[in-house]
């Protein structure tokens, strides 16, 4: 295994955990306030990406990039304040349900409004292309800023391998929102309010805060969060209707993982995944390779020989969904989190 595939296998994971990052802080900090487990959670990180496409065809990115996120927020907390708000009280199942609903109706809108094909949802100009390109030789490795130098095309011996410089750029992005939302929860009085809202609702009403308006400015700022996800999510991948799908389940498990209403354990969930994922989507590798390192010999007349040999390239989409099961069977709490799901 090369140092090269290493290292950008290694940029890959991180820039997909702190892009499944983006998405879960958002969900965790509404589980955590309210206990509500937001099932249109990735139908905002849907719509962030719509709205900023929309947006961008008339003002540019950057334009998409500051005003989708207040907006799909401004739509979260109106929901919260007129629709979820009045089945809170009835327990957890019509909070289930009228957010299950709330996503096939954004799913339905997003269809009629853009329709069902992909967007032409791309980049800024000025992070099209390469951020420094890996060149991996028979003796060394080398990183060269911007596109692959000319020693690329002329040594037999060079291997290349670029990092997109808006991949970086949604990087930067996750880290200084992680830092935002730690700001503002333990260095500002509105931090310090949620917090108090968070385990002691009736105190912090009494001392005259309207904590009704706080859960709202919470389940908004999780959709705005997710927004934000949509954006760079959008640009990276692809906007079409299916994007919420393809995120949704995998959001959840990262929760679960992490601990339920922990934002350190999404984080490290997320990451975690991330790397995973992206080296076990790179692998030829199999179980048996594995148990055959470890002494175990496999061979085709051993029990179960189809699947010992299944390689992990193969089975990467279901390693999150694994990791989940055994965490709900060996620790139900999650990594980091304090109340069981």
């Amino acid at each position: 295994m090369d140092a090269s595939y290493l290292l950008i296998s290694l940029l890959n994971g991180l820039s997909v955990g702190l892009l499944l990052f983006m998405l879960a802080s958002g969900l965790t900090l509404i589980f955590s306030m309210m206990g509500v487990l937001n099932f249109a959670h990735a139908s905002f990180y849907m719509l962030g990406a719509y709205v900023a496409y929309s947006v961008t065809q008339v003002v540019g990115f950057w334009w998409g990039l500051v005003l989708a996120p207040p907006i799909v927020g401004l739509l979260g907390a109106a929901f919260e304040r007129f629709a979820l708000r009045r089945v809170h009280k009835f327990g957890h199942v019509p909070e289930l349900l009228i957010t299950f609903g709330l996503s096939y109706i954004i799913l339905e809108l997003v269809q009629l409004v853009w329709g069902r094909q992909p967007v032409n949802f791309l980049p800024p100009e000025s992070l099209r292309g390469p951020l420094f390109t890996i060149v991996d030789r028979t003796e060394s490795l080398s990183i060269a800023w911007g596109a692959p130098p000319e020693i690329c095309r002329t040594a037999a011996d060079a291997i290349c391998t670029t990092f997109p410089a808006f991949r970086a750029f949604g990087m930067g992005v996750a880290v200084l929102m992680l830092l935002a939302i730690w700001l503002l929860l333990t260095r500002t009085r509105i931090g310090l309010v949620i917090q108090a809202a968070l385990t002691h609702p009736e105190m912090v009403e009494a001392l005259g805060h309207n904590v009704p308006r706080v859960f709202m400015l919470v389940f908004g700022g999780g959709t705005a969060l997710a927004a934000l996800a949509g954006v760079i999510g959008g640009a990276l991948r692809v906007t079409e209707p299916s994007m919420a799908l393809a995120v949704g389940a995998v959001v959840f498990a990262v929760i679960v993982i992490g601990g339920m209403g922990s934002l350190a354990g999404a984080f490290v969930a997320s990451v975690g995944l991330g790397v995973i994922e992206s080296f076990a989507v790179g692998s030829d590798r199999s179980i048996a390779d594995g148990l055959t390192a470890l002494g175990m010999a496999v061979t085709p007349e051993t029990f179960g020989y189809a699947v010992w040999s299944v390689k992990l390239s193969q089975v990467a989409a279901i390693l999150p969904y694994l990791l989940l099961v055994l965490i709900l069977i060996f620790r139900p709490k999650g990594l980091f989190g304090t109340r069981e799901g």
